[in-house]
């Protein structure tokens, strides 16, 4: 018997997470490596486990992620994305409960483009009255 694997993509920035979300026991890949590997710091595990735990299945599902762009932070928001996305089409009744939470919602947040005759988005190049 094959088993159902619910694939969702998360996005945060210039990163791209692809998900795939299936029954297992439990634990999360992120480009074939253990995700406590892959994410150093506590608060990006963190943020990455928000949705399991939320719906009360971080034991239950196995997360395979492949995850590229970005720096490590944006990387860790789209792969929280991308399984609260695959939780969705897990069970639809957890829609109300990572709603609430904002885990749904996609960062639209970018980074501002260099403007010409500057030296970045916002600053300028020094200025001499003589």
């Amino acid at each position: 018997m094959a088993t159902t694997i619910y694939r969702a993509t998360g996005r945060r920035k210039s990163s791209v997470a692809r998900v795939r979300l299936m029954a297992g026991e439990g634990g999360i890949k992120v480009n074939e490596r253990n995700f406590e590997e892959y994410f150093p710091r506590d608060t990006l595990r963190a943020k990455v486990l928000r949705p399991l735990v939320l719906a009360e299945k971080s034991k239950e599902l196995q997360v395979i992620s492949l995850v590229d762009g970005g720096g490590v932070s944006s990387q860790a928001g789209a792969v929280a994305h991308g399984i609260s996305r695959a939780l969705l089409k897990y069970n639809i009744e957890l829609r109300g409960a990572l709603k609430k939470e904002g885990l749904l919602t996609r960062d639209p947040r970018m980074k501002e483009r260099k403007k010409y005759g500057q030296k970045g988005a916002r600053k300028r190049f020094q200025f001499s009255k003589r």
